[in-house]
């Protein structure tokens, strides 16, 4: 498939191939230059059919949501709560937006077994982690993501030793399922992605 993010082993199908989602996430404290480069990286897979799954927490999030929005992408919006971080909601754009506005019990249950002290975490802490198995797992957490695409601080693959944040829950989760992790912390991840 040209311009895809990754070689497809098996060739570009001669029918329309179901959309490809990916999880743009990362860290709050994501440097300003690569968020500048996931904006701009949402943008492209918009253009290319990828479907953008996603939080709208500050920082990464926001600048993957922002980039597709403006390149008029179909976004999953997976949130904690209504009304999450609304201010920071753009116009269409010509986008498709979809919304899960709380997490699933089901999600609370996944999430649960991903994070070694769930049961000391407060509430909130809880709907973000648990919204992230949406990020992951898609809405029915049945429907895995083709790519999750992210930032950490350390590079990590596998959130083994990130337990302080949702990337680190996202991680584990994509992980556990299999899913493809292209971090940005690591040149040559942001260079398979013609990045950099």
């Amino acid at each position: 498939m040209p311009g895809a993010p990754f070689s497809d082993p098996h060739g570009a199908a001669e029918e329309a191939a179901p959309a490809r989602a990916y999880a743009g996430i990362g860290s709050r404290q994501t440097p300003p230059d690569v968020l500048a480069l996931m904006q701009g990286l949402a943008g492209r897979l918009a253009g290319e059919s990828w479907v953008l799954r996603t939080g709208l927490s500050p920082g990464a999030d926001q600048a993957f949501y922002t980039g597709a929005i403006l390149s008029g992408g179909e976004i999953e919006l997976y949130l904690p709560c209504p009304g999450f971080e609304a201010d920071a909601r753009l116009d269409g754009h010509g986008a498709s937006v979809w919304e899960l506005s709380q997490p699933t019990p089901a999600a609370h249950e996944l999430a649960r077994r991903f994070h070694p002290d769930w049961d000391a975490l407060e509430l909130p802490a809880r709907l973000l982690l648990a919204r992230d198995a949406h990020e992951v797992l898609g809405p029915d957490l049945q429907s895995p993501a083709d790519l999750v695409v992210c930032w950490t601080a350390d590079g990590t693959l596998d959130g083994r030793d990130l337990y302080a944040d949702g990337t680190g829950q996202a991680l584990r989760i994509a992980h556990r399922h299999g899913v493809t992790v292209l971090n940005l912390a690591r040149g040559d991840h942001a260079g398979a992605l013609g990045l950099r």
